[in-house]
């Protein structure tokens, strides 16, 4: 069997590193990250290349591929760590796409797909949710309690934004104060693909981490020789090797779940989430270590990795909830899991 990118994949993978590599070079980033901005114009470009409509269906403006292309391109965000509205505004059309009706759909996944209209999705609880991702900038949001969902224009809702660890993204406390429009669909199911997109988004931080400190390792030297050459330098790097490939494998297969085995997909999800968290932080964490006293300063633009993937990790569900979701998918809890 052949596990590897088809050529498609491929090729979507190595046009996303190029472009974000290029538009979001280190000061760039820092520029945004300092700011808490977005550049509108690069979001521009990554409209016209059709990102926001990858899962999409071709009648409604998107590309029609599937979960695992997005996957694929959300590692790559994450690897840049660009600041953008993309995953907030595809969670808003993969639960649209998934719980609309066809009337619904057709009124909003265009919007979603050319990126004119976008969306973003709060998870609220007594009609209060306390981390939505671009909301302030959002065409309208799609609040999602249990199983059911509504779409509320963001005109009709209380948004303050919300300061976090993390300058790369723009968060807001959402408060719903009407029904909105409800989706037909169970929403409940949703929670898979959003996990996914957001895993691999983890998954592209923690590359990116893990090869700055095997970068550093090498050039830094002590008592004339690379840091990299001592054992607790070396064996550290190597268990963030283990942690991101262990990591990606389970997004990967997560991601074919959705597209070719949907009814596997709420535990590979699970899975997926759950240990891309864990990675994200301890992968960062450990590079930090591994760049030393330069590694803890504001200077260094480490920090901005560590601080998205602390953030991704509360994001759409912690790591212990997805672990508590594993759990009862698999029969070992009594309680059902938090989302």
């Amino acid at each position: 069997m052949n596990f590897d990118y088809t050529d498609d994949q491929q090729a979507i993978k190595s046009t996303a590193r190029d472009f974000l590599m290029a538009r979001f070079k280190a000061e760039k980033l820092r520029q945004l990250a300092e700011a808490g901005e977005y550049d509108d114009g690069i979001w521009g470009e990554m409209c016209e290349l059709g990102w926001p409509g990858i899962f999409i269906g071709e009648e409604h403006g998107g590309q029609e591929l599937g979960v695992l292309e997005l996957a694929i391109l959300c590692e790559e965000l994450g690897y840049a760590l660009a600041p953008s509205p993309f995953l907030s505004n595809a969670a808003a059309g993969l639960v649209i796409q998934h719980a609309g009706s066809d009337e619904q759909k057709s009124a909003r996944l265009p919007g979603i797909a050319s990126g004119e209209s976008r969306g973003t999705v709060a998870y609220v609880k007594d009609g209060v949710a306390e981390l939505v991702a671009d909301a302030d900038s959002a065409s309208f949001i799609v609040a999602v309690e249990g199983s059911s969902a509504s779409i509320v224009d963001a005109s009709d809702a209380e948004i303050e934004p919300v300061d976090t660890i993390d300058s790369t993204r723009r968060f807001s406390r959402v408060r719903v104060s009407n029904g909105g429009e409800a989706l037909d669909g169970d929403a409940g199911p949703t929670i898979g693909p959003i996990a996914v997109a957001i895993a691999a988004e983890l998954v592209g931080v923690s590359q990116r981490a893990m090869e700055m400190a095997v970068e550093y390792a090498k050039d830094r030297q002590q008592f004339g020789r690379p840091i990299g050459a001592y054992q607790a330098v070396s064996h550290r790097c190597a268990q963030m090797l283990l942690e991101v490939e262990s990591a990606r494998s389970a997004v990967l297969y997560a991601g074919w779940a959705a597209d070719h085995e949907p009814e596997t997909l709420p535990l590979a999800s699970a899975m997926a989430k759950a240990y891309a968290s864990d990675t994200g932080w301890r992968v960062t964490a450990s590079s930090l270590q591994v760049h030393g006293g330069i590694g803890f300063t504001w200077e260094h633009d480490l920090h901005f990795f560590l601080k998205r993937a602390k953030a991704d990790g509360h994001l759409f569900g912690t790591a212990s909830e997805h672990r508590e979701r594993v759990a009862e998918l698999a029969g070992l809890s009594g309680t059902p899991a938090a989302v």
